[in-house]
């Protein structure tokens, strides 16, 4: 089942800005939780404020998820759409709670997933693009299920994505990301996109490329 509560269980890092502070709220992969990329915090602006958040469906024996991955008798993997979808709709619900909660400038929202956390990010950003400004998407893909049928009719003006992906990555092929910069250019989207050569995870170039590219958004 889905977590049902208002909020979705995740840690923070507060801005030096007592006021309207940037946020940045960051979204881990299958089978890991919100302390992964909140190593990140302590190398970001201190103008950000912080915010990493746990997926919500356990796993056994440790580690969550933002939705199932499944795998049939010949090994060919499968998603559970209707939790990623449910995903998908409870993060919007938790942008608005935290606008609320916290000192944040609500004009000045960046999401950061890696892996399935930016398959999310993708997919809140694309069915919610008044809700924020800039996504940095690691090691992720489009989820083309989770998006809206009506892609053409939004108003994408405001977004900015940076997009990375290793170019030998062994666990969603760097093909599929590939896909993204010419998706993104057909909406008009603006957007960056960068390969490492590295597996899934990400390189120290490739932090050190979107902290550049998110500072240059943010301040």
């Amino acid at each position: 089942m889905i977590n049902t509560d208002l909020s979705l269980y995740h840690i923070t890092r507060p801005s030096i800005l007592q006021e309207k502070a940037p946020l940045l709220i960051m979204f881990h992969g299958y089978g890991s939780d919100e302390n992964d990329l909140f190593s990140f915090a302590s190398e970001l602006p201190e103008e950000l404020f912080i915010i990493s958040v746990r997926a919500p469906y356990p796993m056994h024996p440790y580690g969550n998820a933002w939705y199932a991955i499944n795998f049939d008798a010949d090994q060919r993997k499968w998603n559970d759409n209707e939790q990623a979808t449910a995903s998908r709709d409870l993060i919007a619900r938790f942008i608005d709670e935290v606008t609320e909660t916290y000192p944040i400038d609500k004009e000045n929202i960046s999401l950061l997933g890696f892996s399935q956390g930016a398959i999310l990010s993708y997919a809140v950003a694309l069915n919610y693009p008044e809700k924020v400004k800039n996504i940095i998407a690691l090691s992720g893909y489009i989820y083309h299920d989770i998006l809206p049928e009506n892609l053409n009719e939004k108003d994408f003006s405001n977004l900015d994505f940076y997009c990375s992906h290793g170019s030998v990555d062994q666990v969603i092929p760097v093909d599929w990301a590939r896909k993204t910069s010419p998706f993104l250019s057909d909406l008009k989207i603006k957007h960056n996109y960068s390969e490492f050569p590295v597996g899934h995870g990400v390189a120290p170039q490739n932090f050190y490329e979107f902290k550049d590219w998110l500072t240059r958004r943010i301040l």
